[in-house]
């Protein structure tokens, strides 16, 4: 480790818990894109954390679920967030079982909507919940 903590994933930069977890979806989203949808929470903490959730029947593959979770995670450490809990949710499927289980397209479009999921909450610095 480079002693940089802003691209760092360790323990407590996660969202572990069932109970964590489950006292971020109580909210609304809070922003959408075509595949995924963000919740978020306002904390005391001194980082944000991230919590990412790919299920089984959107991403059939392991392989895409773990794109997913990379690339999600990848995105998190590179952009400054204030200190929220955010959870990244697949909620459309991204491929099937016919096609590739990844590909350089559908990584340059992951890389996109997350861009714009973590965007929306730097830029427009809104509450969080």
């Amino acid at each position: 480790m480079t002693g940089d903590r802003s691209l760092d994933f360790a323990r407590d930069r996660r969202i572990v818990k069932t109970d964590e977890f489950s006292s971020v979806f109580r909210l609304r989203p809070a922003y959408r894109t075509a595949h995924f949808v963000l919740y978020t929470r306002q904390t005391d903490l001194p980082n944000a954390r991230l919590g990412v959730v790919a299920a089984k029947r959107l991403a059939p593959r392991a392989v895409t679920r773990n794109t997913i979770k990379r690339v999600t995670r990848e995105l998190f450490r590179q952009t400054a967030l204030p200190s929220i809990d955010c959870i990244v949710r697949l909620s459309q499927p991204v491929n099937t079982k016919k096609g590739p289980a990844t590909n350089a397209g559908l990584k340059r479009l992951l890389r996109e909507e997350l861009t714009r999921l973590f965007a929306s909450q730097t830029v427009s610095g809104r509450s969080a919940g």
